[in-house]
């Protein structure tokens, strides 16, 4: 048996654990996957990472709505737009090479790092917009436009997400990153929707990672339940320097 296939259920673990915190699960799975199978269709690929990814991504929505109050009025016109936007971008995977996007990807990330760096107080208060109607329409922006991304590539989603409604909607890192996992619910069945019915997924691997990745997600909504925004606001940074090192490997190293 190739040592790759021991390694997917580990890193499915290990992936729900980090997406549940902060997003990034994607930055995992997605390079096993390829590591494993080298010369499987990206579409099946980035299908199976999807199913696997949305049973944990579910399952810390949920223990964090048990736990946290949802603006339900804001989250759910967003996910309707991410969904959107997801169904969108998983197509546009047939159509150009999602590796096009890395430059402009690792420039953002380097942005988000630095910004979130400096800003020592960034995501520590949750405050909210007082206009409602902006809120609402900035609200479904971000989700259509993280949605298109989380369909066609997909790593640090969650990491975007969470600081576009901070920097934007002036959550907190906890109540920001319980949004971004109702909204990437809404992102990754749109995309699984679009990839079954092109035939485009490995049921049975997706099927252990799915259940690896409900544990370690369990796991990460504890954590981030307990510690709170301080501890979210750190795993974040180190999510996203790991994401720009990842991004940096592939563009300057390749």
């Amino acid at each position: 048996m190739d040592p790759l296939f021991l390694l997917l259920p580990a890193g499915a673990f290990f992936a729900g654990l980090v997406d549940a915190v902060v997003g990034g699960g994607g930055l995992i799975q997605i390079p096993l996957l390829f590591s494993t199978f080298p010369n499987a269709a990206p579409a099946a690929l980035f299908g199976t990472n999807k199913l696997a990814s949305v049973v944990g991504t579910t399952s810390a929505a949920i223990h964090y709505g048990r736990r946290i109050s949802i603006p339900w009025r804001v989250v759910g016109p967003a996910s309707a737009a991410a969904a959107i936007g997801s169904w969108l971008g998983a197509r546009a995977v047939y159509l150009f090479p999602p590796a096009a996007l890395k430059p402009l990807i690792l420039a953002l990330l380097v942005v988000v790092a630095i910004y979130t760096f400096v800003r020592k107080d960034f995501g520590i208060h949750h405050q909210r917009l007082t206009n409602m109607r902006r809120e609402l329409q900035r609200a479904i922006a971000i989700g259509a436009g993280i949605g298109f991304y989380d369909g066609f590539f997909g790593p640090g989603t969650g990491s975007f997400l969470i600081f576009l409604f901070i920097r934007l909607l002036q959550m907190d890192f906890l109540h920001a990153s319980v949004m971004a996992k109702i909204v990437n619910v809404s992102t990754n069945l749109a995309a699984i929707a679009f990839f079954v019915s092109h035939g485009a997924v490995f049921w049975q691997v997706a099927g252990v990672m799915a259940l690896c990745n409900l544990a370690g997600s369990q796991l990460g909504a504890m954590l981030a339940l307990r510690y709170g925004a301080a501890f979210i606001r750190k795993a974040f940074l180190v999510v996203v320097i790991v994401l720009i090192l990842r991004f940096s490997a592939d563009i300057f190293l390749a």
